[in-house]
């Protein structure tokens, strides 16, 4: 608790409760929930760009997005940087590769020094996987419309679920799973833009591996091959690229299956790393979620471990390349149907045996414009605050609420379907609060659209 407290103090007051929360519903500054998976977080001239796939509309391509960041908790949409049929960009069989039933995944991204190129590789495939390729894009900027080269199996071998990593000293590698043979490691050519040579091949079949380097030691993670559904991912170390390799080993707790997620990307921020993994529902990918935690690299011990945090608080700098983090403080509960709230007539308290309670409050939004306001909020410093709020959407399509706190400007928040039409889910969104308790929060529908049936709202005590 002391180091949780010692973080704190190094926090600024107004942004000490700025959270993420794992496994909700994230929307972007423009409303929407973001859709950026199997994705990586790139620091760049100040800011943090968060690149992935677009699942909107289910499995096939869509569009690869980028989204900036100053402090890895609010995001906006800058951008789509790659779509079906690669906005006419005809090149290297863009039309095939990037065309109407296909699997595009795992896009990362790295700067060539040399070439001052942004560079992106992506899992290239046929729909029932058969190709097993790796695609190439390069552009200007890093949010920039991207040119597709053209796709190519590394070194003639099969890869699927892909990533990438530059090195300190500037060199590209490419990570590739060929599940015939194992999990390669390729050095990329001085322009990254095709594979030379193999560094390192392990036997064991593993696949999404990312890697991390602290202190010279490198941290191979990576996951077990069991399609969408979850395992305990695994990490093997080493201080050279070409080995020897550490046995493998689980770094989040056994049997917690990496906190119900699939390894992506590790963020390094200065001396702060950050584990980055999809919480995939592949009866409606749209809706899959987001894992982020704090990891903790020894390079001593040559050990990364991954506690569970619900909630936890960054204070990350793009600029100057430093960060850390903060056990998020304590909570108040609100509920939605409690007597301190107002809610609309048309409004009612609906049974939910996921809720707190075993109650929510159903018909929020509609032509009648129902809405819930809770009143009486407490919080013990002014500033900006994420807050948390469970609900239940039945749907398979994304809800929205447009939320007002103490009576300011609307934020529109994307709620996407609950896991299983009964379970909870969480959203977040951030506001001013002010000191004291007479803080309120308005939830209404969108454009005479239904919001979620809500239950109730975790708001930080300072």
């Amino acid at each position: 608790m002391r180091l949780s407290l010692f973080f704190l103090s190094l926090l600024p007051l107004a942004s000490a409760t700025i959270q993420i929360v794992s496994g909700g519903s994230w929307t972007t500054t423009q409303g929407e929930h973001i859709q950026a998976h199997g994705g990586s977080i790139v620091n760049h001239n100040g800011a943090f760009y968060l690149i992935g796939e677009n699942k909107f509309n289910g499995s096939p391509f869509q569009s690869i997005r980028c989204y900036k960041s100053n402090d890895l908790v609010n995001w906006s949409f800058e951008g789509t940087l790659l779509q079906k049929g690669n906005n006419g960009n005809s090149a290297n069989g863009a039309g095939t590769d990037l065309g109407e039933s296909r699997v595009v995944e795992r896009p990362k991204v790295i700067y060539n020094d040399q070439t001052r190129k942004w560079v992106m590789y992506l899992h290239i495939d046929s729909s029932n996987y058969g190709e097993a390729k790796v695609g190439v894009a390069t552009a200007d900027s890093i949010c920039g419309q991207y040119q597709y080269r053209g796709s190519f199996r590394p070194l003639g071998f099969e890869s699927r679920d892909m990533g990438l990593y530059k090195d300190t000293d500037g060199k590209g590698y490419l990570l590739t799973e060929d599940r015939k043979n194992g999990l390669r490691i390729n050095r990329l050519s001085d322009d990254f833009l095709s594979v030379v040579s193999n560094v390192y091949t392990w036997k064991e079949k593993y696949e999404s591996p990312t890697i991390a380097k602290k202190d010279g030691v490198y941290y191979m993670f990576a996951s077990q091959l069991t399609g969408w559904d979850t395992n305990d991912n695994k990490v093997s170390t080493a201080t050279s690229l070409s080995g020897p390799w550490s046995s493998w080993a689980n770094f989040a707790p056994s049997g917690s299956k990496t906190h119900n997620s699939q390894c992506t990307y590790v963020l390094q921020v200065g001396g702060f790393y950050m584990y980055m993994g999809d919480r995939w529902v592949p009866k409606n990918l749209m809706s899959s979620t987001y894992v982020w935690l704090p990891l903790t690299l020894d390079a001593g011990s040559r050990k990364a471990t991954l506690p569970w945090y619900y909630n936890w608080t960054p204070s990350v700098s793009a600029s100057s390349n430093s960060g850390n983090w903060a056990v998020a403080p304590s909570d108040n509960s609100y509920e939605a149907e409690s007597g301190s709230s107002e809610r609309a007539s048309s409004t009612k308290v609906v049974s939910c045996s996921d809720c707190s309670g075993d109650k929510a409050v159903g018909n929020v939004g509609g032509s009648s414009n129902g809405y819930v306001q809770i009143n009486n909020v407490q919080s013990n410093t002014s500033g900006r605050t994420t807050i948390r709020c469970r609900y239940l959407n039945g749907d398979k399509s994304t809800r929205y609420l447009n939320v007002s706190v103490n009576g300011g400007q609307t934020q529109k928040v994307a709620v996407i379907p609950s896991a299983d039409g009964n379970t909870t889910g969480i959203f977040t969104f951030t506001a001013n609060l002010n000191a004291g308790n007479g803080n309120r929060i308005r939830f209404e529908g969108v454009n005479g659209g239904w919001g979620p049936d809500l239950d109730r709202c975790l708001v930080p005590t300072q």
